[in-house]
């Protein structure tokens, strides 16, 4: 009976979000309170079970999340995307452009939500489409699977991000694994896929035609990439250094505080507000403009985990957590996998890949719990079912849509099956690493 109201609360997660319009932040909290009074959870305790589940899910998180969306929209505003992209296009030429945009979206996508990346790489897209009559999806679906990619499987993004903090995994070790996941799944979906799609005719909207920044405004080179990969190297050296001195108590204790990932992205932050920010001529007050607007664009995205973390906690308190661990466990499929279809088939019924995959976290926590799986894997297996079949009920489907100004058909062609490719060739990543780690 406890597993047919989860699903049937799962359901009415799914009907509420994508048939009565509601946003998704209340639906987490309608659906959590409804499960925990339908499970048992006296009155009085259930709604401190919420409010613990949305404190502690936000507690680490909401530092992380909202520095590297700061770093994000200054990286954008300073024109250092913008030398990313133009430095990659020089040394690639149009033989390979395809290669230098997908590298663009990689490394701008480490730092810029999906939305602002989308929003600020797109005009690129058009503007190469224009400059050199090349079809503008055939260019421009490898950097947009890039940033759809670093969106659902690397942190800081809030999703993985969460995920570790849900799973006790490790931040570092996810962003190696996802690095070594993503980048066969962004270029069998980007420029492998994207030969099939040439005929796909696209005439983007005159309203997207870029305005560029003077080529002397811009931040230099090194500078933009050092700037924008900082968050990445720090986790990566932090991780690394306790295997290379395992004896060394004091570099363990230093690599522990600094690959803290809010220690990560303050010291991220900080450097970026002079590299980008002070040393280029902008004003303290200007770059404090862009970290509150910034604050603004990922608001509603913290409010959705913490609903998320509401849902988890109720599932907790109620015992239930105990049962589905126990009904999963006789399933005949592996952990991994088993996660992967639970985030697919949500995402492809709801539509968010956020919300895709915080509700498979609280749902197969239990196993991570047990130790029946590398956690750190967990969080790509579910970062990747997250992003399978993005069709009508995502938002994303609409934006590439208009943006390319194509039809339904053309749109489901390319975009939805690029989504698809990078959900399963992710998925197969995860399944070759798991024989390893």
């Amino acid at each position: 009976m406890t597993l047919l109201i989860i699903a049937g609360c799962i359901l009415l997660l799914v009907l509420l979000i994508t048939w009565g319009k509601t946003n998704a932040f209340l639906a987490f909290l309608v659906v959590s309170l409804l499960a925990g009074g339908l499970l048992g959870i006296p009155l009085n305790k259930l709604a401190v079970a919420v409010e613990k589940g949305m404190g502690d899910t936000l507690g680490a998180l909401a530092g992380v999340i909202m520095m590297g969306a700061m770093l994000g929209k200054l990286v954008a505003e300073s024109g250092a995307a913008q030398q990313i992209a133009s430095s990659l296009m020089k040394v690639f030429g149009v033989k390979y452009i395809q290669w230098a945009l997908m590298i663009t979206g990689f490394i701008i996508g480490i730092p810029l939500f999906y939305n602002v990346g989308f929003v600020l790489m797109v005009p690129l897209i058009f503007s190469v489409a224009y400059q050199f009559k090349l079809p503008a999806v055939y260019i421009g679906l490898p950097m947009l699977a890039s940033l759809s990619v670093t969106h659902g499987y690397l942190p800081p993004h809030p999703a993985p991000a969460a995920l570790v903090k849900q799973f006790n995994a490790n931040m570092g070790l996810t962003l190696l694994y996802g690095l070594a996941v993503a980048i066969p799944a962004i270029i069998i979906a980007g420029p492998f896929y994207a030969k099939t799609l040439k005929k796909i005719v696209s005439v983007p909207l005159q309203t997207f035609k870029p305005v560029v920044l003077p080529e002397e405004n811009l931040p230099g080179l090194a500078n933009s990439l050092l700037s924008s990969l900082l968050p990445v190297v720090l986790l990566i050296v932090t991780t690394v250094i306790p295997f290379l001195f395992p004896s060394s108590e004091l570099l363990g204790n230093v690599s522990s505080f600094f690959g803290n990932a809010m220690i990560v992205m303050l010291i991220a932050l900080i450097v970026a507000t002079f590299s980008l920010g002070v040393s280029t001529g902008m004003p303290m007050k200007k770059i404090m403009s862009v970290y509150e607007s910034a604050v603004k664009d990922v608001a509603m995205i913290l409010l959705i985990i913490a609903g998320a973390g509401a849902f988890k906690e109720v599932l907790t308190v109620s015992g239930v957590s105990n049962d589905i661990a126990q009904a999963l466990h006789h399933w005949p499929l592996h952990p991994l996998l088993l996660a992967w279809i639970i985030a697919a088939i949500i995402r492809i019924c709801i539509g968010s890949a956020t919300v895709a995959g915080l509700t498979t976290a609280g749902i197969v926590a239990p196993i991570v719990m047990q130790g029946g799986v590398n956690p750190n894997l967990m969080v790509l297996s579910i970062g990747a079912g997250s992003l399978m079949f993005s069709h009508v009920n995502d938002g994303g489907f609409w934006l590439f849509k208009e943006y390319f100004n194509l039809s339904v058909k053309d749109t489901i062609r390319s975009w939805s099956l690029m989504e698809t490719i990078v959900a399963i060739v992710g998925l197969g990543g995860v399944m070759l690493l798991s024989m390893f780690v």
